[in-house]
């Protein structure tokens, strides 16, 4: 999952206008100007807005994103800063990507631009003025045309805790002296990462499903509103109850104004996660029931049936122990699936076409069944203990009838 909305072509395009604008920006910098632009505005002239961009229908696309818009008000000069940029054609980029090492940079470009490519895509914009004082918009400005130097565009990219939206809070909140963090910490998250990935990518099943199978327990943390706005809508959301000092010992709210600017067009994610469980659950027992089926009336769909699984479940536990071990991907490590899931299901591929005629299990794969059915024991067990636990009922629901439907299989004849 990623948070970047540029297609190839219009990357390209931005890399060059992007060349272009730290260029002219750095020129703003240097030299006097007969009238006024964001590079070299007085203070007082910055208007600092965040804008929010809504889901797309793209998988990269259905997190949503977000821009920091830096506005002189005096020329109506405007310009976006994103940190959602990343490269197709960058050497390596796939094996990177697979290994967790995502490279991410920043960049800018004219506000009418930007969003324009959004609200042709159907996705909503909203813009939210932030009430910074002159010295803070100013801060704002210098940390951004800073970030934006070639030597300091680029990052790695996480998935939770580092990405486009992270950076853009973590800006904000820099210049506002640490206010933001401490507001949102305070507040509960409402859902873990497991359940917005969910939400979000639910329009996708199959890669929902995928990215379900291979989160671990890191994604079932109870969040805060702080970490939870590493998506750009609950950013958005949470900034609507943010109060920031008025500079006369009171309070005020940090949102100036709110103003949608284009509506979204297209199908809105839902509000919750879907709840796997019993879609699982119903798979599982039908693909168990049709084993024990197939076992006394089509040895050779039983022994098809029992393929499909049992390579299905070793190339999984293969993924998963590979993102465990070898990646940096660290929402997956210790994955409890990888008990339901695992290398081991290859060795029972012998006996499983041998039952098909008959022939009885040696006692070396009779003590690997048991071993997986213990295995599964301890998946089921893990929810009994205390503090953070994987939430992977789905899959014990699913695992558990086709392990047992096998395990009777195989040591009972037709």
């Amino acid at each position: 999952m990623n948070y970047s909305h540029y297609s190839t072509s219009r990357r390209h395009v931005h890399n060059i206008a992007r060349a272009w604008l730290i260029a002219i920006l750095l020129l703003f910098i240097a030299l006097p100007r007969a009238h006024a632009s964001v590079a070299d505005a007085p203070d007082a002239n910055l208007q600092v807005s965040l804008i929010s961009y809504g889901p797309g229908e793209t998988y990269w696309e259905r997190f949503g994103h977000d821009a920091i818009e830096l506005r002189d008000t005096v020329s109506g000069e405007a310009i976006n800063f994103n940190y959602g940029v990343f490269d197709f054609d960058e050497k390596g980029f796939l094996i990177n990507f697979a290994r967790g090492q995502m490279h991410y940079l920043m960049d800018a470009a004219p506000s009418q631009e930007d969003q324009s490519y959004y609200i042709e895509s159907g996705r909503s914009v909203t813009r939210q003025v932030l009430r910074l004082n002159p010295e803070q918009a100013a801060a704002l400005r210098d940390f951004l045309l800073w970030n934006l130097r070639p030597e300091n565009a680029g990052y790695n990219y996480d998935y939770y805790v580092d990405n486009c939206t992270t950076r853009v809070r973590d800006a904000l909140n820099k210049v506002l002296g640490g206010a933001l963090k401490t507001q949102l910490t305070a507040r509960a998250g409402g859902m873990t990462f497991r359940q917005q990935t969910a939400r979000l990518m639910s329009a996708q099943p199959w890669l929902m499903l995928s990215m379900d199978l291979g989160l671990g327990p890191y994604a079932d943390q109870p969040l805060n509103a702080w970490q939870e706005s590493f998506l750009p809508m609950v950013l958005q959301a949470q900034l609507r109850d943010v109060h920031v000092d008025d500079g006369h010992g009171g309070i005020q709210p940090l949102l100036q104004s709110e103003q949608l600017l284009s509506p979204n067009r297209l199908d809105e994610p839902p509000a919750t996660a879907p709840d796997l469980r019993l879609p699982l659950a119903l798979a599982g027992l039908l693909l168990a029931a049709a084993i024990v089926v197939a076992r006394r009336c089509w040895p050779s769909g039983y022994a098809l049936l029992g393929t499909l699984y049992l390579m299905s479940a070793g190339l999984i536990g293969l993924l998963l122990l590979v993102l465990w071990t070898l990646t940096t991907h660290h929402s997956a490590w210790a994955n409890a699936n990888l008990l339901l899931f695992n290398p081991f299901a290859f060795l029972l591929l012998p006996t499983l076409w041998r039952a098909r005629r008959n022939i009885a299990p040696s006692r070396f794969i009779d003590g690997l069944i048991l071993l997986q059915l213990l295995a599964v024991l301890i998946a089921l067990s893990l929810h009994l203990l205390p503090g953070v636990v994987q939430q992977n009922q789905p899959w014990l629901l699913f695992a558990l009838p086709c392990w047992l439907a096998l395990a009777w299989t195989l040591r009972r004849t037709p």
